[in-house]
């Protein structure tokens, strides 16, 4: 009967388990254990936790069995106190007790009472196998917990456990959460046997530490090594690519998976959206949405938040009520998502709306990052004194990007009053921050008090705080090209000035006026209008008209943000030469073409449109996060891949 009773658990089959609870009360197995656990695990899984409760209640002489049965069905249900309740109650407990008390509160969330548990455990001499050592590592990494980890991991040592598989790809994840992947990758080293889950684990790791380039070089090497990925794994190694921007190998393990078949899979498919998305190919990440049979939270939230990282409002809010009509439930990710949306485009009263629409319909509190977008949405409408309002309405300070993001507002519009605020609380939260010196000096250089620009700058040089050194990169035949302010390293560097020069001529003839407002320097307006000129990102685009085939995007990344002039300059650049240019700095992702930034000036929030021969160019503002992106060359897709065309794939080098 007991098996009958696992068959009907197996199927699911809530009328076929009564059934057979029913003729085993009629044959007086009822009171047996070997009956009354399988019959207790049953209604459990199927969510009859009050049946599961009945049986247990009414049986006599119940053993471990039993007792380990009933609390992993009802921690199963999230029933903490009623499982805790039992636990304490046993008389007798073996380790499979214990295991089951750390795992259970570990996946409910309670990872400190897990610990508490495992204390206990190790208290009694209970004897630990691989599966408590991977529940409690699994706890530490969630608490970034790395002192108790590192504690338990020389325990495994002491137990011999330390080169057990279960166990080393728990280490991995532990040391890859608390942000020590030098000591994860130091474990996964040191493994002499690894499976999928054990790649998988430092993979994921390195992705989570913003180490995008070692997770595909670890799945390359996964791959030498004989072992075949699954969805979860290519569907990581994905997103290092997204998190790179990298075109050129997402394309790829776009291909891997149509080849191998796992394209459907969903963990596949919301990297890929997520891929395009932070790629520039809002297009293409829509139509990969689209022919998704399936959508979860994380799908939804990868578009949503790919449209909003272009700054297009409309389609992002519309994207979100219709999620919200389909019933999906928006997280704090989404959230930050829509609010970005509206910050770009100076929606001020709908992202308020929004905002509160947050905590008061779906019960989420928001983070840093969303007061950040509140700060960012009204300081970039120019609303600082709201802004500073929202701060101090705040139940805690901001953190440091919020206080720099409103500093930056204030340099912008030239309010001395909160920039200076905003300034020494930039400096009482993260001291070595360069941002509250530059942007001060920014605004005291762009009303001519110099002697206040030299005293910041006495300031930094006494606390021996370093302006990051501006540069800009472009890729090109499988070679990056970088480039600083006013740089002559370069073999091609004549070519590239001589190209520049004629640039600058053409521009002038267009209508462009150097910016001189960024040069934070005392000198003759001569002299800062040579420094604009050879700014990197300026060399890199010089470099790119000249060797990128003509029907290829130029494609820039920069460090720092992109400066008014130089922002300026290259739609008069693409306009000029005709040329797709695309440029990544440090906050956003801007796409000039035929004079025309995807941005539409709303960065700068100076209406600085390019007008030339009497006509105005308007367009959407976007924005993309990142710090790396390669060129646009893809492999070619065999002929026997199915129908689906990778974006951007084709033929050239």
């Amino acid at each position: 009967m007991s098996g009958m009773v696992m068959a009907a658990s197996a199927l699911g089959d809530r009328a076929l388990g009564r059934q057979v609870h029913c003729q085993i009360l009629r044959l007086g197995f009822g009171a047996y254990a070997f009956t009354g656990s399988p019959l207790v695990d049953m209604y459990a899984k199927m969510g009859l936790i009050g049946d599961a409760k009945r049986v247990f209640d009414e049986m006599e002489g119940k053993n471990v069995v039993m007792y380990n049965t009933m609390i992993t069905g009802l921690l199963r249900c999230k029933m903490v106190a009623e499982a805790r309740g039992v636990f304490e109650a046993m008389a007798d407990r073996d380790s499979i007790t214990w295991t089951t008390m750390v795992t259970g509160l570990t996946q409910n969330g309670l990872q400190s009472e897990a610990l508490d548990v495992f204390r206990r455990m190790r208290a009694e001499s209970v004897g630990i196998d691989q599966y408590t050592f991977g529940s409690i590592l699994t706890a530490c990494g969630a608490l970034a917990a790395s002192e108790e980890g590192k504690q338990i991991h020389a325990y495994t040592i002491r137990t011999l456990y330390d080169d057990n598989i279960f166990v080393g790809s728990a280490l991995v994840d532990m040391y890859s959460k608390c942000r020590n992947i030098r000591l994860a990758e130091a474990v996964f080293r040191r493994m002499t046997c690894k499976n999928i889950i054990s790649w998988t684990a430092m993979i994921v790791g390195y992705g989570q530490n913003g180490c995008g380039e070692e997770a595909v070089r670890v799945f390359s090497e996964m791959q030498r090594d004989g072992i075949k990925p699954d969805d979860f794994t290519l569907g990581s190694v994905i997103s290092s690519c997204a998190n790179l921007a990298s075109l050129e190998e997402g394309a790829q393990f776009h291909c891997m998976a149509l080849v191998s078949g796992l394209r459907p899979y969903i963990t596949v498919s919301n990297a890929l959206v997520t891929l395009y998305g932070k790629c520039g190919s809002i297009e293409d990440a829509h139509r990969l949405f689209d022919e998704m049979p399936f959508h979860d939270q994380v799908s939804w939230t990868a578009l949503v938040s790919g449209y909003a990282q272009f700054g297009k409002a409309k389609e992002t809010m519309d994207l979100f009520e219709k999620m919200l009509l389909k019933g999906v439930k928006p997280d704090g990710v989404t959230f930050i998502g829509v609010l970005s949306a509206c910050s770009r485009s100076g929606l001020v009263e709908k992202g308020r709306s929004y905002f509160h629409s947050m905590q008061k319909d779906h019960g989420i509190v928001p983070l840093d990052d969303h007061y950040t977008c509140m700060i960012d949405l009204y300081s970039r409408s120019g609303r600082l004194k709201e802004a500073g309002e929202f701060i101090r309405q705040m139940p805690r300070c901001p953190d440091a990007i919020g206080w720099a993001t409103l500093l930056s507002a204030c340099r912008l519009h030239g309010d001395m009053e909160i920039g200076k605020w905003a300034a020494e609380n930039l400096l009482k939260t993260d001291p070595q921050n360069p941002a509250s010196y530059v942007l001060l000096c920014s605004m005291h250089a762009s009303k001519g008090e110099w002697s206040e620009v030299a005293q910041l700058r006495r300031g930094m040089r006494d606390r021996q705080v370093k302006k990051e050194p501006g540069c800009s990169w472009i890729k090109y035949k499988n070679k990056v090209h970088i480039f600083s302010a006013d740089d002559q390293s370069h073999p091609f560097s004549g070519t590239i000035y001589e190209k520049l020069q004629w640039l600058n001529s053409k521009m002038v003839e267009e209508g462009y006026k150097p910016d001189v407002s960024s040069v934070l320097h005392d000198v003759a307006d001569a002299e800062k209008v040579h420094m604009l000129s050879n700014h990197s990102e300026k060399l890199a685009i010089a470099f790119g008209l000249i060797f990128v085939p003509e029907e290829m995007p130029i494609r820039v990344v920069k460090n720092l943000r992109v400066c008014v002039d130089c922002h300026n300059a290259t739609k008069f650049i693409s306009k000029i030469t005709g040329r797709d240019i695309l440029v990544r700095d440090a906050v956003r992702f801007h796409k000039f073409s035929n004079g025309i930034c995807s941005c539409g000036d709303f960065c700068t929030n100076k209406s600085r449109s390019l007008q030339t021969k009497g006509e105005s160019a308007f367009a959407n503002s976007s924005m993309q996060f990142g710090i790396r992106i390669v060129h646009d060359f893809y492999i070619l897709i065999d002929s026997c891949v199915p129908k689906w065309k990778v974006p951007g794939c084709h033929m050239g080098t």
